[in-house]
């Protein structure tokens, strides 16, 4: 486990001197294409997307937190274009990796559900408003819902895997039904790894079986449920919420009511 963290660490060093001069693979202006190198399907509407970068030593060039823009073509044959959060870091070099719920009527979903390997995605940016550097707060309380939870999951790793960050995670992630939920070993991975720092509340809207044991919450997530799972109000802390509208709605009159303050929350 030490070997691997520090090669990880080691890796990430060289990933952030490249971005510090430049290295990275995204365009803020303009639309690069990456090719599919790999197509797994994780559930019958969610699959995992890995495209590769120029050179096996290539790193995306995305900052913690921020996104990019995918373009795609609908089923009507129209451009479409759409942000996407990857679920790697820039430690991950060489490739990276999207991890995609894919509906029925979305427009982009049709795109990605005719993608396969050899594949090329068109993609711009870094884009976004969220800045981090490590140990900016002492805790951060994240509130996501369904595919929110990929902003969510590539901070959280950001912070876990740097040794000289000690910032506390407290993840509340709420989702329909239990097959809903995204990443699901990764997150349980992260918080038995760092059980101290990284906590992890699952809401369930529908518990519609029978899942023995279940420890998590059912409903919609509450006032009662952030009180209970995420840090009090402080000036240094930080709720980040990702989520449906109607969610992110919801979590914002909570937090307000609650006592945070517009300096202690973000929406991705």
């Amino acid at each position: 486990m030490d070997h691997l963290q520090s090669h990880r660490m080691e890796m990430l060093s060289i990933a952030v001197a490249l971005v510090a001069i430049g290295a990275g693979c995204l365009d803020p202006e303009s639309f690069k294409e990456f090719k599919l190198v790999k197509r797994v399907q994780l559930s019958h509407n969610v699959a995992k997307f890995t495209f590769a970068l120029p050179t096996p030593t290539s790193i995306l060039g995305l900052p913690i937190g921020q996104h990019m823009s995918c373009r795609g073509i609908d089923s009507l044959g129209e451009e479409v274009i759409k942000a996407y959060t990857p679920t790697t870091l820039d430690s991950d070099i060489g490739y990276f990796e999207l991890v995609i719920k894919m509906y029925p009527q979305g427009r982009m979903s049709h795109h990605f559900r005719q993608l396969r390997e050899g594949d090329y995605l068109a993609v711009k940016g870094p884009k976004g408003r969220f800045k981090y550097q490590p140990g900016q707060v002492r805790a951060f309380g994240m509130l996501a819902g369904g595919t929110g939870i990929t902003p969510m999951f590539q901070v959280a790793r950001a912070i876990l895997e740097n040794p000289d960050d000690k910032t506390n995670i407290h993840l509340v992630y709420a989702n329909v039904t239990f097959e809903d939920i995204l990443l699901k070993e990764e997150i349980d991975n992260l918080a038995a790894s760092f059980p101290n720092r990284f906590k992890v509340y699952y809401v369930l809207n529908n518990l519609n079986q029978s899942l023995e044991g279940w420890e998590g919450g059912i409903g919609f997530v509450s006032k009662e449920m952030i009180q209970t799972h995420c840090p009090a109000p402080a000036p240094d802390i930080k709720i980040l919420r990702c989520g449906p509208p109607p969610m992110n709605k919801a979590m914002a009159a909570h937090l307000n009511d609650l006592g945070y303050t517009t300096q202690m929350q973000f929406q991705f």
